[in-house]
């Protein structure tokens, strides 16, 4: 299957490096427990600092696009959110821009992933074009909504992936390393893939 350890696609590259790196939350940096809201619990997925590292060493600014309907749901609270959103930081240094929506899937906001409106806010605070971002994620809705805001998206399959999200998409890594890699302008062939396991913290 497209997108598996041993393959991935990716377009022409023109050279230059993306103005900066937007990741997903749950399911890409950081395993994906549902509405969580305990610190305790959250742990990184695989090669999670050294992708968010290599961003930082190359120079650019590092942010998080996350959706977390849970507040909407009454599961989680504001406060929750932030308090893992602080563990994050912890594990893997601050990031220079959170851009976070709160509302459910029926409340017809223009924030929540599919709509563009988490990675323009994100690229506004920046202060960088959204054409000359990647965003890294591992559901089409990442995708969709880097698309959307003229981003470029870098899929990174997990098990709740879907087959149709991962044809869909321009760009496949996998793993979290190698999608980062291929934002800088690097030949995955240099990179090294690592098995899918989870850092215990």
């Amino acid at each position: 299957m497209a997108g598996g350890p041993a393959e991935w696609r990716r377009p022409g590259r023109d050279g230059a490096l993306p103005a900066a790196v937007l990741f997903d939350r749950d399911g890409t940096l950081v395993v994906d427990v549902p509405y969580n809201g305990d610190p305790a619990l959250v742990r990184l997925m695989p090669s999670a600092r050294e992708a968010v590292d290599a961003v930082r060493a190359a120079g650019l600014p590092v942010g998080v696009v996350s959706n977390q309907s849970g507040v909407a749901r009454g599961l989680l609270t504001r406060a929750q959110v932030e308090a893992v959103r602080r563990r994050v930081d912890e594990l893997l240094g601050p990031f220079q821009v959170w851009a976070v929506c709160p509302h459910g899937p029926d409340d017809g906001c223009r924030c929540r992933k599919p709509a563009p409106g988490l990675v323009l806010a994100a690229c506004a605070r920046l202060g960088v074009p959204a054409a000359r971002t990647t965003v890294i994620g591992d559901i089409g809705a990442d995708m969709t909504a880097a698309r959307a805001a003229g981003a470029r998206g870098v899929l990174v399959p997990t098990p709740v992936t879907r087959a149709e999200e991962i044809e869909a998409a321009d760009t496949v890594a996998p793993d979290l390393l190698t999608a980062v890699r291929l934002a800088l302008g690097a030949d995955p062939g240099d990179v090294r893939h690592r098995p899918l396991e989870v850092e215990e913290r």
